[in-house]
């Protein structure tokens, strides 16, 4: 990376001053609209079925919806150069598709409301693919939209807005999905999530589309020609991955992998979180309390830090540094699980591990924001996004049959031993010159 576009030391003043600029600003409520979803069909739905007393195998196999997370690059293409009837028009590109993904999140939050998991798993789990691949939907415009909005210099200050949006989401997906659970009923928790889908759709009625040229192949899609229709295959669908392979050579599959396994161990951990919680005996209270509200604040401030850090050193050693921080952290549960359900360990474990995911989460956004060539932006960053979730949600698919077979302190254990691949990807990855985008 030049200096330009990982930032040279200078004053902080001048450094911090980036988080005032406007799409630096917006960032932050279409981060709210990209993570409430994700906790709805995850960690608060795994709460929920641990409640309805649904297996630990059952509840641990949920992690596959989040699957549709990761194979969004399939149909990332489409949402790079298909245009919508009557939005795209009307909002653009990246305005038109966020606002239809954002309707289907509405849709399928609401079909939640209206199920049961003790007497209709099928029909929760139908309801979550629904939410999940409109909300992977949602996150393939808003990355482009992200890159496209501002220069190099920016992105690590627009992933931490980001980040900041996305676990203020956490915090009313998570706390606030419990206590209304526990006051009142899942199906009011889920109805209100669906309410508050709303400030998404109006941020994207708000801001401005990006002032990015519109490849010509958008109106090519448009003809019914047959060889227009291949032409925009191969420039829309083939042409993404072949540049990235032609830009990166050889090096191309080791990033593939580093990106892959980058955050493994966090995912393979986080689908059996709040079943932990709940098996050794914390209240939903006392989970929302602690791991949701004080544990997004310890959040935000790793997504500042990573923010800065990547504005003043770069993007090599905080990548290191966050691979490591993520690996040792998990250690901080399986010493809980021996040590028991005290809070004062819970709010240590949650201080260790939400520090490290704000601070890599940050960083890392920047990183794959860095390797995405701008004519191919939905399409090259969804592929990225994808690649860094699909091995950890398949893996942790299994997460619940280990725990029945093994213990609670073994299972954590082996969720942090999955982080060292990623220790040694990310110093292999950080010793190589980064080809230009």
């Amino acid at each position: 990376m030049t200096s330009e576009a990982t930032g040279r030391p200078g004053d902080w003043r001048s450094i911090l001053r980036i988080y005032l600029h406007p799409r630096v600003i917006a960032m932050l409520f279409l981060g709210f609209s990209a993570g409430l979803p994700f906790l709805l069909v995850a960690g608060t739905l795994t709460a929920w079925l641990a409640i309805a007393e649904v297996s630990m195998a059952e509840i641990g196999m949920f992690a596959w919806v989040g699957i549709a997370y990761s194979l969004k690059f399939l149909w990332a293409p489409l949402v790079d150069r298909m245009p919508l009837p009557g939005l795209t028009t009307t909002l653009g590109r990246r305005r038109g598709w966020m606002l239809l993904a954002q309707l289907g999140v509405i849709a399928g939050l609401l079909g939640f409301a209206a199920s049961d998991p003790a007497t209709n798993l099928a029909g929760v789990a139908a309801f979550a693919l629904l939410a999940a691949f409109a909300s992977a939907t949602q996150d393939i415009a808003i990355d482009a939209y992200r890159i496209e909005a501002v220069e190099l210099r920016l992105q690590g200050a627009m992933a931490a807005t980001y980040q900041a949006g996305y676990r203020i989401a956490v915090l009313a997906a998570g706390a606030g999905a419990l206590v209304i659970a526990d006051m009142a009923s899942w199906e009011l928790a889920y109805q209100t999530m669906a309410a508050l889908m709303l400030i998404g759709v109006i941020t994207v009625l708000v801001i401005a589309e990006p002032e990015t040229a519109v490849p010509p192949a958008v109106t090519d899609q448009t003809q019914k020609s047959l060889v227009r229709l291949s032409h925009w295959f191969a420039e829309a669908v083939i042409g993404p991955f072949a540049e990235f392979f032609r830009r990166n050579g050889r090096a191309a599959l080791l990033l593939l992998m580093f990106i892959g396994f980058y955050r493994v161990s966090d995912m393979v951990l986080g689908v059996m979180a709040n079943p932990f919680y709940i098996d050794i005996g914390f209240t939903l209270k006392e989970i929302a309390a602690i791991t949701k509200v004080f544990g997004v604040v310890v959040t935000l401030s790793g997504a500042a830090l990573g923010g800065v850090a990547v504005a003043r050193y770069g993007l090599n050693g905080p990548l290191v540094f966050g691979a490591v921080l993520l690996a040792v952290t998990n250690l901080f549960f399986a010493a809980m699980a021996a040590y028991g359900p005290e809070l004062w360990f819970l709010v240590l474990t949650i201080s260790a591990d939400n520090l490290a995911a704000g601070f890599t989460g940050t960083v890392f956004i920047a990183y794959l924001s860095g390797l995405t060539n701008v004519a191919y932006t939905a399409t090259q960053y969804a592929l990225f996004s994808s690649l860094m979730t699909l091995p950890g949600k398949f893996i942790s698919g299994f997460s619940g049959q280990i725990v029945e077979a093994v213990d609670w302190f073994s299972f954590f254990v082996y969720a942090s031993a999955m982080g060292l691949p990623a220790v040694i990807l990310a110093v292999m990855v950080t010793r190589r010159p980064q080809a230009s985008a």
